[in-house]
This record gives structure tokens, C-alpha cells and sequence, in this order.
């Protein structure tokens, strides 16, 4: 996925974000065609509903909570915690706590993270669509109950993951879950529909990106480039999905092999009747894989819920997530790995790091915070129980940049370049 301004024909957050609705309200009404025992009148449980417009709303929301330069700006920011976890605790046990038993050290450790937490994009989308998103009268967007739990696709604390939600978000969450009687660790049909929609968003759409890009090209050569093939293996070991657990390296070689070269053939396939036109053919590919696992969804068992996942012969289509997951790490690969994006990574941790510091001293930094940041901030810490560190609130501050907008800050903080003081913040 393209960062905003890269060009007027690539994806961005926000172009990625309606597709995936526009996909998951289709597949929502088919899914209601064929189970209706989705719908309100006959669900045994709010959770266990689909709605087109809640998985739409939902969808539209879910990717708002990523930091400037994506993925790598929620890498940096989350090792900035960490680093700063660790300074504290360092600062603590110097100052002398008794002998440093493992005991001593894990409530240490385990004080500071509490206090302090971590990053993560999707704790931080709840933190923006719940909090510090500004209506009249309230904060947050006023989202319904069936919306919030439908972007909510890792429903647990961030105590017990890091993709988990922060502890402000997660005490309502949680009364919301317990008051619709949810299971532990289970997420609404809704929200697991929009989860696979954007990740058919993502293996399509992105697929085709890279192909206009350049990155990927569709001929033997490169399709069968062992050298591509490694990489992606690799990308797949470190997933945590279970569909790929107990799965050698050789299997999954031989998966990727497969999939990429089904991707070869409908490209063939479909080339000649687009009269060899590559825009035309980019479309009736991605539309092809689009609509082959939209097809493929279906509702199923899963202990004391229910499942939304691709179904054959009534049984949850193993073969078909690994499918989406090897297109989806073809797309990241091929993408990340790029010399022109791992220089423009590194480019933008340097200016993550360097905002932080600028913003991290309370006392020195007052003067080039927004006041209305400081106004919550104040508001905040007289609550009788306080959502916020300094600390945090000035990572919540720059996640909520673009990344035009960081540079523009970063710019002015260090002299590069110099923005009219007329520019609105």
C-alpha cells in the first residue's frame, strides 16, 4: 500500500479502506442469502449477527489508527516505549529497590508497562475512533456498540498482546463484550468478516498496485524466480497464523510455487481477452481473485460460536487461507523489500525519533504543542483516573500525523525547510 502523495494511481490507507467495504458489504449480503440465521430475527446472540452497514462502518474504520509511514512508523513508535520501559526501570533499580531478584524485576517491569504501555495500530485506532476523535460534547466518533466490536479484531488487552487494546478502550470494550455475553477470545461474525475482507483487499488489490508499480512482473521468469519464492517462504515462517502450523519449509515452497503459478495462468487466461491492454488485464485479474474468495466465504461451527471463514464441503477451507496468505506475503515482499522503500523506511524512523524528542520534555516542549492537545491533557490528569502519560499522549500526538504532516513538522523543528507560520496545524 502506497503512502498519500506517491501518485494519483496507487492505493492509499484511504482508498484501501473503502474497498474493503465495498467488499464486505457485498459479501455480507450474500453471506445473509445463504445463512439466514445471521440476521437479527433469528441470531442467538448480537454477536453472532451481520449486518451490511455495521461490517461496512467497520471496515471504513479500521485502518484509520496506523501512524505516519505505516507499518514502520508503528515498528518505531512501539520501540520507543520499549526503550523508554527500559530506562525507567534501569532508573528505578539504581536507585535501589533491595536485591534485584526476578521477582523484583518482573513487578518493576511489569509496573512500567502497565503505566506506560506500547504502540500498536490497532489499539491505537480504538484510542482515535474512542477518544481523541473531537464531536460537541463528547469525545471519540459516538460509534455503536456493534460497530466498535466489529473493528475490533483482536478482542483482548494489551496486558496479554501487544495487538490487544489499550486499557482505557479495552475496560468499555469488555463491558460491551460481557454485556452481549461473548466468549473469551472470540470476535463477532461482523468483525471476523471485515478482518478477511480486508486481508482479500489486500492480496488483490495490492497484487495489482505492484504490477502497475513495477515491483511485479507477470512472466515466468520472475513468477518462478526462486530468489522471489525464498522470500516469500520466509515472510510466511514468521506469520502466526494456525493454518500454517506444523508446516516445513518444503510444504510451504511448494504452496507458494502452486499459487504463484495460478496467478500466471489467469493473467494468461485472461490477457487475450483484454486485447493484450496490461490496465485491463491488472482489473480482470484482481476482480478474478476478488470474486473467487468472496464466493468461497461461508458461516460454520466453531465450539460454543461461529465462524466466518471460506468453507468447502461444509468444512472451514484450510487451503483457501493459506491462498490469501501466500498472495498477501507475494505482495509484501515483493513491495517492502524494494531499495527506494527501505531507504524512505529508514528515512522516516530517523524523523519519528527526532519528533519524540523534541516533544518528550514536558517542560521544554508546552510551547510547540497544539493547545488544544495540552487542554486535554490538563483535563485528563484531573480525572480521577487518568487515560495518559506524558509520555503517551505524545506518541498518541505523533501517530496521529500524516506523513506529510510529519515531515512538514519535522522540517520546521530542525531547519530543513521552513512552512509559512500562516500553515494550519
Amino acid at each position: 500500500m502506497f503512502g498519500a502523495g506517491t501518485g494519483d494511481y496507487y492505493r492509499t490507507r484511504l482508498t484501501h479502506s473503502l474497498e474493503v467495504a465495498q467488499i464486505a458489504r457485498e459479501a455480507a449480503r450474500s453471506l445473509i442469502r445463504t445463512h439466514p440465521e445471521i440476521i437479527v430475527e433469528q441470531a442467538s446472540n448480537p454477536g453472532l449477527v451481520i449486518d451490511p452497514e455495521v461490517v461496512e462502518c467497520a471496515a471504513i474504520a479500521h485502518d484509520f489508527g496506523h501512524p505516519p509511514f505505516g507499518h514502520k512508523g508503528e515498528e518505531v513508535l512501539d520501540d520507543i516505549l520499549d526503550q523508554l520501559i527500559e530506562t525507567k526501570a534501569r532508573e528505578i533499580l539504581k536507585g535501589g529497590v533491595g536485591e534485584v531478584t526476578p521477582q523484583v524485576l518482573e513487578k518493576v517491569w511489569g509496573g512500567l508497562k502497565q503505566k506506560y504501555e506500547h504502540f500498536e495500530g490497532n489499539a491505537h485506532n480504538f484510542r482515535l475512533i474512542m477518544f481523541l476523535e473531537k464531536r460537541e460534547n463528547i469525545d471519540g466518533l459516538n460509534l455503536s456498540d456493534a460497530v466498535l466490536l466489529g473493528v475490533n479484531k483482536y478482542p483482548f488487552p494489551g496486558t496479554q498482546s501487544k495487538k490487544g487494546l489499550y486499557q482505557h478502550e479495552w475496560n468499555y470494550i469488555s463491558q460491551i463484550r460481557d454485556r452481549w455475553n461473548i466468549p473469551a477470545g472470540k470476535k463477532t461474525l461482523e468483525a471476523q468478516l471485515m478482518d478477511l475482507c480486508d486481508d482479500i483487499a489486500y492480496s488483490a488489490h495490492d497484487l495489482e498496485d505492484g504490477i502497475k508499480a513495477g515491483k511485479i512482473e507477470v512472466h515466468e521468469h520472475f513468477m518462478h524466480d526462486p530468489h522471489n519464492i525464498s522470500h516469500i517462504v520466509e515472510k510466511i515462517t514468521t506469520l502466526e497464523d494456525s493454518f500454517w502450523v506444523g508446516w516445513q519449509e518444503e510444504q510451504i515452497k511448494a504452496k507458494v510455487e502452486s499459487v504463484l503459478e495460478s496467478f500466471l495462468q489467469v493473467w494468461k487466461e485472461k490477457l487475450p481477452s483484454c486485447e493484450h491492454d496490461y490496465s485491463r488485464t491488472r482489473r480482470e485479474v484482481k476482480a478474478f481473485w476478488v470474486s473467487l474468495f468472496v464466493s468461497r466465504l461461508g458461516v460454520i461451527e466453531d465450539g460454543d460460536w461461529k465462524k466466518v471463514t471460506f468453507v468447502r464441503e461444509g468444512l472451514e477451507d484450510l487451503d483457501m487461507l493459506r491462498t490469501v496468505s501466500v498472495l498477501k506475503s507475494f505482495a509484501w515482499v515483493t513491495m517492502i523489500r524494494d531499495l527506494r522503500v527501505q531507504r524512505l523506511q529508514k528515512r522516516s524512523e530517523w524523523m519519528i525519533r527526532r519528533l519524540w524528542l523534541a516533544f518528550q520534555d514536558p517542560t521544554t516542549s508546552k510551547s510547540i504543542i497544539p493547545s488544544d492537545w495540552l487542554r486535554r491533557f490538563e483535563r485528563d490528569q484531573a480525572s480521577a483516573h487518568p487515560m495518559w502519560t506524558w509520555e503517551h499522549m505524545i506518541i498518541d500526538y505523533i501517530a496521529g500525523m500524516t506523513d506529510a504532516f510529519a515531515e512538514k513538522i519535522y522540517n520546521e523543528l530542525y531547519g530543513l525547510k521552513v512552512g509559512s507560520i500562516y500553515d494550519l496545524d
